[in-house]
């Protein structure tokens, strides 16, 4: 694993942005048709405002996305399709793109995914990191070993204060307790991760992901397995860090 650290959230959305258009550009130099995985949340927005800008034949890209609630309609202000679409695919209009239906009956959707990635694989994920350190909805304890591509899981307490602090629901009662997630074992097939974790509500999962040995307890631990894998944060998210540790992993 490599860690970038930059001061502002900012740069450190533009520094991401351009790995990532980097990461794709050289599949389509290749004739290849890059498939793409993206992860949502408030984290990301930065990212996503600055890869639009980058220059890109997005008609040759195929988008696939982490997780949605189980049960939530698209016009919901908390659905990642609806986040997806506003801030990715009506912006750049990527050449295919499959979103998560969480209307739709789950096990439905799991097999038309699974058969889908099960064609190639995805060339460059992006994959953030919860406040409880999990990667897609695989809160912990993670089950790492799942053979399955994506499953449906219990959302955990600390997961889902963590949406109403970001003001996606108003109070737990509110709040989707089920989601369609892709599983820890699938993410780890990507060819290419980068990892965009900002600002100071993350600082304390991102310094376990970096000090800790690999735990379930906190499943972004699993992505140091990854021999391409590189994670982007600001200064705040890293503050925790020891300077040491981060020099680790220049």
């Amino acid at each position: 694993m490599k860690v970038n650290v930059f001061q502002t959230t900012q740069e450190m959305g533009a520094a991401a942005a351009k790995h990532a258009a980097e990461v794709l550009n050289k599949h389509i130099a290749a004739g290849e048709n890059p498939r793409l995985l993206l992860s949502t949340g408030m984290s990301q927005f930065v990212f996503f405002e600055n890869l639009a800008k980058e220059k890109v034949d997005w008609s040759k890209v195929e988008m696939f996305h982490l997780d949605e609630y189980v049960g939530m309609s698209p016009e919901h202000p908390a659905s990642f399709q609806k986040y997806l679409r506003e801030r990715f695919i009506n912006v750049v209009h990527p050449g295919k793109y499959h979103l998560i239906d969480g209307t739709r009956d789950p096990q439905e959707t799991i097999a038309e995914l699974t058969a889908l990635l099960a064609e190639r694989p995805v060339d460059l994920g992006m994959i953030g990191i919860g406040e409880n350190g999990h990667i897609a909805f695989n809160d912990p304890p993670a089950v790492f070993d799942d053979a399955a591509t994506y499953k449906v899981v219990d959302l955990v307490p600390s997961c889902i204060q963590q949406q109403i602090r970001e003001g996606w629901f108003t109070s737990e009662d509110d709040a989707f307790k089920q989601a369609l997630t892709m599983t820890c074992s699938k993410i780890m097939e990507c060819k290419t991760i980068i990892s965009v974790v900002p600002y100071a509500v993350k600082a304390q999962a991102v310094r376990d992901t970096l000090t800790m040995e690999e735990t379930n307890m906190v499943p972004a631990t699993i992505m140091k397995r990854h021999p391409n894998i590189t994670m982007y944060c600001d200064a705040e998210a890293a503050a925790l860090v020891p300077q040491e540790v981060l020099d680790n992993f220049r």
